[in-house]
């Protein structure tokens, strides 16, 4: 439908339909025509940039399957080697020991806000599926915990959630959508609006200024970078939406998540293009490992083993992780440690003690390389990540250690170390996990749910990823198992329909769907570069009766 305001369409269902908050008219709430205004003048100055950089991913993933392998950039060398730093963070901010993600889901808000952890990422990404009613209630339950109002009675369980004392909940940021998804419910001139400036537009048209006279202030998380233009981009944003609402540059903090290949050869660079609006970068491990993947798909060489002997002692991991600690903390701002992704098993306490021992040995790698935090999946694992930091990190953070130590700070990493590939095996086992993983985690996606517990961990779209991207991997490039096997199309194929028999139908009625996508996506000649992107577009499509 029309709005109000000139060239913007609003196509999402009937208001009515969106009752996830208890609200009768979420639309009309967000969707104001002060709100489209806002989001139209971000989206019309900013998309044909958008366009050229997307346009340049696609060229520089061209050049990659050429054989130009990603390097350090000899034309940003006076930025990697300048003695620059950051602006100054807020205090709020010095201390990230631990932060708690989760996608923008109510009872998961105040959960999440209440679990002890300094910052809580709420998340319209990875652990989000992107349903008009997700959405448009993410943005209404972001509004309500902004100004403390939130609440949330589960009939079903007779349980009340709300907010605890102000001074114990954890600093919120967001994670708008990444740069190459589009919102389809939203049109400006006649194009579906940048899905991640939706996020981003409508959170800080109802926020900003409310979060400032709290004493606070808009803090986000930024995914799938991959050049230092797209971190441009971002900056320009922040001035824009800044200066239209009034408020001083350098309001806005965001943190990088370094989850490409690319991003890691800019990570100075990227800093560089936000340093009045950084708060650093975070070690985004399981998307790094999909788009390592991805990034060198055309190449035998970079064949990687299944995914469970891929942990980060390995050496391109390791050396990603070291490069970024000394590259934050030379440039003053957080080096964020990544995901623990085990959820407490309490059906087995046996399994559940193994869980935890993970995790803790997980967080002191952490916390011994240099990180200034860490992320956890659940509430659960809340108190076991901040021991482990309180240990070893009393002070806030590490990066005033760091910049007086030149020796930690001071690291030599190369090209070479950062596409060094491990030895390892592929086992039945990790095939058939792979194949269950995506099948079962895309069968949730498509019903709603971005984050899905799956054989005690939580999964988001990041590890379904990585399941669908080393199946293509495998097949294409002629692996075999540990037995001996070739892996094959029809192999996994045969795996993924043995997989889905022994599945009860009642309880994933979308699993054809599920299988179809995955299918396209092994044994496509090119799959697509992010499998929500097909996925997106089955979840538009009106469910036949």
């Amino acid at each position: 439908m029309a709005t109000g305001v000139s060239g913007v369409a609003v196509r999402g269902p009937a208001s009515s339909e969106l009752s996830s908050s208890g609200s009768s008219d979420l639309c009309a709430e967000i969707l104001t025509e002060e709100a489209l205004s806002f989001l139209a003048g971000l989206v019309r100055e900013l998309r044909p940039r958008l366009d050229a950089a997307l346009a340049a991913r696609t060229q520089a993933q061209a050049d990659r399957d050429a054989g130009v392998l990603p390097d350090f950039d000899p034309a940003t060398a006076r930025i990697r080697s300048g003695d620059w730093t950051c602006a100054p963070m807020p205090a709020e901010l010095a201390d990230r020991r631990v932060e708690i993600t989760g996608p923008v889901d109510r009872k998961m808000i105040i959960n999440a806000l209440n679990s002890g952890a300094r910052v809580f990422m709420a998340d319209f990404e990875d652990s989000n599926s992107p349903t008009w009613e997700n959405v448009i209630g993410g943005q209404v339950h972001l509004r309500d915990a902004v100004r403390r109002s939130i609440a949330f009675d589960d009939s079903t369980r007779g349980k009340r959630y709300r907010l605890r004392p102000e001074s114990e909940l954890a600093v919120l940021m967001v994670r708008p959508r990444g740069w190459h998804l589009e919102e389809a419910h939203i049109t400006v001139d006649g194009r579906p609006a940048p899905a991640g400036l939706v996020d981003f537009g409508l959170y800080m048209f109802h926020n900003a200024r409310e979060l400032v006279e709290r004493g606070t202030a808009p803090y986000f998380y930024l995914p799938k970078l991959e050049h230092r233009q797209e971190a441009r981009l971002w900056d320009d944003a922040f001035r824009m939406a800044q200066g239209v609402l009034g408020l001083p540059v350098g309001t806005i903090k965001a943190t990088v998540l370094i989850e490409t290949l690319p991003a890691v050869f800019q990570m100075n660079e990227i800093l560089y293009a936000l340093r009045e609006h950084s708060a650093g970068l975070n070690c985004g491990r399981w998307d790094y490992i999909f788009s390592f993947i991805k990034s060198l798909s055309r190449h035998a060489r970079f064949v990687l083993p299944e995914r469970g002997q891929v942990g980060m002692d390995r050496r391109f991991l390791r050396s990603y992780a070291e490069l970024l600690i000394a590259t934050c903390h030379r440039r003053g701002v957080h080096a964020m440690g990544g995901m623990a992704a085990q959820i407490p098993i309490k059906r087995d306490p046996e399994a559940n003690a193994r869980a935890l021992a993970r995790v803790r040995a997980d967080k002191d790698r952490e916390v011994a390389a240099g990180h200034d935090g860490t992320w956890v999946a659940h509430p659960g694992l809340v108190s076991l990540a901040m021991e482990v930091f309180d240990a070893a990190m009393p002070q806030a953070n590490q990066i005033d250690l760091h910049q007086n130590n030149p020796a930690r700070s001071q690291v030599t990493i190369t090209a070479d170390d950062l596409l060094a590939v491990p030895e390892g095996t592929i086992t039945e086992a990790g095939l058939r996990q792979n194949t269950l993983v995506g099948l079962l985690y895309v069968e949730a996606w498509l019903n709603g749910r971005g984050c899905v517990p799956l054989f005690d961990l939580m999964e988001d779209a990041a590890t379904a990823e990585i399941s669908r991207s080393q199946l293509w991997q495998w097949v294409h490039h002629g692996a075999a198992l540990d037995d001996g096997r070739a892996i094959t199309g029809a192999l996994v194929l045969d795996t993924l329909d043995e997989q889905i028999a022994a599945l009860p139908a009642a309880a994933h009625p979308r699993l054809d769907e599920a299988r179809a996508l995955l299918a396209d996506a092994i044994c496509a000649e090119r799959p697509p570069l992010f499998l929500t992107l097909p996925a997106y577009e089955r979840l538009l499509t009106p469910r036949l009766s």
